[in-house]
C-alpha cells in the first residue's frame, strides 16, 4: 500500500542518515518530495536516485529567505504542501554550560530550533491552501529528560523548543486540519553517530537500552510516515519517543 500518495512533502536534511531514509521511504510510498540539505553533492546525488518525483535545493534552514524559496520551489514543481518533516539538526560542543560559548549556543539553537519555527512559519500557508497536512518535527530523547553523563545545554534547550513549538502550533491550526507532531529518538544508528561514538561505545549504549540495541533510520523512518499519512489523522501536538526503552528506565 502506498500510504503517501499524491501527498507533497518537504524533507530538510535530506542527504544523509535519517532524512535520507524519510525520503526513500515517502517515495516509495507514493509521495513527491522536495529533499534539502545545506550539502549540495549529498543532496543531488539522492534527488538523482530518487527520480523524477524527487526535487534537491540546497537549504540553510536557518535563513528565512531559503524557506522562502523552498516552499516556492515545492509548489511550482509539485503544488501545495502536505508533509513537512523537520530533520535536519546538529548536535554541537559536548560541554558543560560552563565551557560553552555564546556562538556555539546560538548556531544550534538557530540549525535545530529556529529552522523548526521558520519551516513552520513558511509551510503552513501552503498547507491551508492544500486542505491541510502533517508538520512531524524530529527532536530527541534529550528533548524528554536530560541525560546524564553527555552535557549538551544547546542541544537539550533546542530539542526541548521543537517539543514546545510543537504542541502550540498544534493548538493554533488544529482547525485548518493542519496536525504537528514529534519524534524523540534515542540511539539512532546514523553518520552523527558513528563519527561521536566508536564501535565498543555502541556496544555501550546497545547494553543500555531495554530492546539491546541502538535503533536503525528505518525505525525511525516507519513512524515518520505514519505521522504524515492519513492514518494518523486524529493525532496531533504529541511526543512520540522511539528509543527502545531507554526513557522508561
Amino acid at each position: 500500500m502506498r500510504r503517501l500518495e499524491g501527498k507533497v512533502a518537504i524533507i530538510t536534511g535530506a542527504g544523509q542518515g535519517m532524512g535520507a531514509a524519510h525520503a526513500r521511504r515517502f517515495i516509495r510510498e507514493g509521495a513527491r518530495a522536495v529533499i534539502t540539505d545545506i550539502n549540495k553533492d549529498a543532496g543531488e546525488a539522492l534527488a538523482k536516485e530518487l527520480g523524477a518525483d524527487a526535487h534537491f535545493v540546497a537549504h540553510d534552514v536557518a535563513r528565512e529567505a531559503d524557506w522562502a524559496f523552498v516552499i516556492a520551489q515545492a509548489e511550482e514543481r509539485f503544488g501545495p504542501v502536505n508533509v513537512l518533516v523537520n530533520n535536519a539538526g546538529i548536535i554541537g560542543p559536548g560541554t558543560l554550560v560552563t565551557d560553552l560559548a555564546e556562538k556555539d549556543f546560538e548556531r544550534v539553537c538557530a540549525i535545530n530550533q529556529t529552522s523548526v519555527f521558520l519551516g513552520t512559519k513558511f509551510v503552513i500557508p501552503s498547507m491551508i491552501k492544500a486542505g491541510g497536512g502533517s508538520i512531524v518535527n524530529i527532536s530527541s530523547i534529550s528533548g524528554i529528560v536530560a541525560i546524564y553523563g553527555t552535557p549538551n545545554v544547546a542541544y537539550a534547550a533546542s530539542k526541548f523548543a521543537v517539543r514546545g513549538i510543537t504542541k502550540q502550533v498544534a493548538i493554533e491550526f488544529g482547525g485548518h486540519n493542519i496536525r504537528a507532531n514529534s519524534i524523540h529518538p534515542g540511539y539512532i544508528r546514523t553518520p552523527m553517530m558513528t563519527e561521536a561514538l566508536d564501535d565498543e561505545q555502541i556496544k555501550i549504549a546497545s547494553a543500555s537500552v531495554p530492546i539491546k540495541r541502538v535503533g536503525e533510520v528505518e525505525d525511525v523512518s516507519n513512524l515518520v510516515v505514519f505521522l504524515a499519512s492519513d492514518e494518523a489523522s486524529f493525532i496531533t501536538g504529541t511526543e512520540h519517543i522511539i528509543d527502545g526503552g531507554l526513557t522508561a528506565l
